[in-house]
Parts: structure tokens; sequence; C-alpha cells
């Protein structure tokens, strides 16, 4: 590998290394499973890739702590410690804008990060509620290969993609992310609403053993 390709691999994987970043980390790493951890900063490491197909500057079009702390964060809702008396989109939400307003972060900033995550399985309303809401929501979607929409696929090269997935493997992330959603919306009814993400992915296990997003899945981009 030659060395501007190893500087640019670098540049690629290089999380911000601001003590908001870090205390985010510090958050999620124990309570998340390491694939759903993994899922997690990749969704935004594809976001910062998707922002630059935009021509979206950071610092200017959006503020890079804040699309850290909205992909990092945005699975919070199914970590086990959690209350688990919501769907797992708002519990996240929460949690991430309680946590962001304890470290200082101004109650606006803090709301952003919050409907990025409430809206990130909210096709059509996510797109249209600002910069960080389109960035995490793509950012996750890539990360998923296509099954769920992403309108920028082509943002991420097979190089970068090979890059990304060996800092941050797979580890059988569809099955493990949909585990974790099954597990809370079984929980209790308001996690499980008709027709939302974790009401419609409990039915489909209980139905058919497997979710529609899981099938197709194993026909995506990464295949899993």
């Amino acid at each position: 590998m030659t060395g501007p390709t190893r500087e640019a691999t670098a540049a690629l994987i290089t999380l911000p290394g601001t003590p908001l970043a870090g205390a985010v980390m510090d958050l999620i790493r124990p309570v998340e499973t390491p694939s759903v951890f993994n899922h997690s900063i990749r969704s935004y490491l594809f976001a910062r890739l998707v922002a630059g197909r935009l021509g979206l500057a950071v610092g200017h079009d959006y503020h890079d702590d804040l699309l850290f702390a909205a992909c990092a964060m945005h699975d919070l809702g199914v970590a086990p410690d959690g209350p688990h008396s919501q769907r797992f989109e708002v519990e996240g939400a929460d949690r991430a804008a309680a946590f962001l307003i304890d470290r200082g972060v101004p109650a606006a900033d803090a709301d952003q990060v919050w409907q990025a995550i409430a809206l990130h399985t909210s096709p059509g309303i996510a797109e249209r509620r600002g910069t960080l809401c389109v960035l995490v929501r793509q950012g996750v979607a890539l990360d998923f290969g296509g099954p769920l929409g992403a309108d920028h696929v082509e943002a991420v090269t097979d190089e970068q993609a090979d890059a990304v997935h060996t800092a941050y493997p797979r580890l059988d992330m569809i099955r493990s992310l949909t585990d974790a959603i099954v597990a809370q919306a079984a929980k209790s009814p308001k996690n499980a609403p008709r027709y939302a993400i974790p009401g419609e992915f409990l039915r489909e296990r209980e139905t058919f053993g497997r979710t529609r997003l899981e099938h197709a899945c194993r026909s995506s981009r990464w295949r899993d």
C-alpha cells in the first residue's frame, strides 16, 4: 500500500478526538454489543462520505461532533441498561439528548441530535428535518447496503468500504441488531406500535422467524 493510500485510509477511519466524542464512546461501548457498536461507528464514517458527496463542509454545513454523537448513539435505545418503556428510536433519542445537555451542549444542538435519532427509521420525514437528520439516516442506510433505500450508495467505493469494514467488522450486524430491537420491542406494547419498525420486526419474527429486512440484506451490497 502506498503512502498516500495509507494516509487516505487513516483519514477515512479517524474519529473525532474531542472530549465530547470520547464521552460518547465511553457511554456506548460498555452497553452495546460489539456488532451494534461497530454499526454505529460505521454509520458515522459512511455519513461523512455522504456529506462529501453532497458538497457539505464540516464546520459550515454541519457540526462534526453532533454528527458523531447522533450516529454513535442512534441505537442507544436497544441497550440492555435502558428503561425500555417506549419505541427504541425515541428512547435512544431521549437518552442521547439528556446525555448531551448534561455535558453542556446547547439545548438547540441536543434537539437536533434528538430529531436525527428519533427519525432515523422514518423515510420521507428525516429528509425534511435538516442536514443532520439527512446525514444520519443516509449513514445508517448505507451500512445496510441498500435495503433501507440508501440514495447515496455510490458515495462509498469498494476500497473505502473494505477499509471501514476492516477497522469495524460487521460481526453479523443485521441479526444482532434485529435481535436487540425485537427484544426491546417485546418488553411492552408501547415499544412496538403497529407499522413502526420495532412493531413490524417483532411481528415478522413471531410469524415468520425472520424479518423482511433480514431477508433483503442477504442480497445487499454487504451481503449480511
